[in-house]
């Protein structure tokens, strides 16, 4: 092979000892079972070294759940005791901030640090400790307003039907009230915006407040009502926080429709007052102008006022864009109008055949809808005075008599005057 130039090539173990073979491969497997060997003890090393920090867990982990216990017991302690209610105004940091108590005084004062941070806004309410005024609880926006919508059972039993006469003040307020939240689509393909407000104005007794029952009646919007008189507070601020909780409790459970009644009471033309007491009736009207001209309008939010006297309101709640809608309520019915009112009472009471109610219809004196459902009031007391189960000819001649003034009469209450 050498001669023709091929020389055999190295090969380990070939032309080695059998002896030597053996005994490299016993070399080998000794020093892997050192090795396993130190590994397992690093890996038992490791083990006792992380089941010591499992318990040393455990123990901590018990240790802060008897301390979380002992905090919550304290965190109950604390709001056990009676609480003020107060007002949040704004936060300082995260652990102090600026509520204002029912006294009107302003405090700075610790909050909590178990109450949830989100729902700590401004105008939020809240509960101080009685003693440090600390914050130690957030209530729920609801919790001390004494506005609520009136429930499905609450609703009045009064329907259209029921209010003789006002046709036209039917029409009125059906359209610019009930049709904007049933078909709001027309508006819109028309291009015209929907009344936002209404205003219904009248004597005493002409049936605005019974016109706006028979509209609670027959929407399925949520109804709130509230007289004007209630938002005049005792404590500076508190009116204009319970118009903003009106409006946001009527956005918030939209479509609605929100009555204030009497809102004379709060509406009156603007003057330089020079009282607290003046100002304060002011500011809650200008939150109300506020709410009503708000910036967003997609709520079907529709506000009712009805007033005795509107030649005392503001005007700028008079304008166009707050009360778009203004229906007078006449004093003095007319002989159809009359027929219609005294029909609709009478179909619920016993009458004797011989009762003319034209005889009644067809008098000078001035009716208006409460004098007439206080005629035949009389008429049905004087019926049960009498023993009896109808009511007959002279007993609405008497109620009559007692309810309605004539010319020749003077009023009785004329010496108060």
């Amino acid at each position: 092979m050498e001669e023709i130039g091929i020389y055999p090539t190295h090969t380990p173990g070939i032309g080695q000892p059998v002896e030597s073979i053996n005994s490299n491969a016993n070399g080998n497997a000794n020093k892997n079972s050192t090795d396993v060997y130190l590994k397992l003890k690093k890996l038992e090393k490791e083990l006792q070294l992380l089941m010591l920090q499992e318990d040393y867990i455990k123990d901590e982990q018990r240790h802060l759940k008897r301390e979380l216990i002992r905090a919550q017991e304290e965190v109950k302690k604390i709001q056990s005791v009676p609480l003020v209610i107060g007002q949040f105004l704004e936060p300082i940091d995260q652990h102090t901030g600026i509520v204002s108590s029912t006294t009107g005084s302003n405090y700075v004062v610790r909050i909590l640090s178990t109450l949830d941070r989100e729902l700590l806004k401004p105008s939020a309410s809240v509960a101080l400790h009685r003693h440090s005024n600390a914050l130690v609880d957030i209530l729920p926006p609801e919790a001390d307003s004494s506005i609520s919508i009136v429930g499905e059972n609450e609703k009045p039993d009064v329907t259209y039907n029921d209010v003789g006469g006002l046709d036209m003040q039917k029409q009125e307020i059906r359209e610019a009230v009930e049709l904007p939240l049933t078909q709001a689509d027309l508006y819109k393909q028309i291009g015209i915006d929907p009344p936002r407000g209404v205003l219904l104005y009248g004597p005493p007794g002409t049936g605005k407040t019974m016109l706006v029952k028979a509209v609670a009646n027959s929407s399925t919007a949520s109804f709130i009502r509230v007289n004007g008189s209630e938002f005049v507070q005792k404590y500076l601020g508190e009116g204009p926080r319970m118009v903003r909780d009106v409006f946001r409790l009527a956005r918030e459970n939209s479509p609605s429709i929100i009555f204030i009644d009497e809102i004379d009471a709060i509406a009156t033309k603007r003057f330089d007052a020079q009282t607290g007491a003046d100002r304060e009736v002011q500011r809650i009207l200008i939150e109300l102008l506020t709410q009503m001209d708000g910036f967003d309008q997609s709520t079907n939010v529709k506000v009712i006022m009805a007033t005795n006297r509107p030649d005392t309101l503001d005007p700028a709640l008079l304008r166009p864009g707050r009360l778009d809608r203004k229906i007078e309520f006449p004093s003095l019915r007319d002989r159809r109008e009359r027929r219609l009112i005294f029909s609709t009472i009478a179909a619920k009471m016993s009458l004797s055949p011989e009762v003319d109610l034209d005889s009644l219809i067809m008098r000078n004196e001035p009716l208006s809808g409460a004098i007439i459902a206080a005629i035949m009031q009389e008429a049905g007391l004087r019926a049960v005075r009498k023993n009896r189960y109808v009511i007959l000819q002279s007993d609405l001649e008497e109620a009559y008599t007692a309810q309605v003034k004539t010319g020749n009469e003077v009023d009785k209450f004329e010496f108060y005057k």
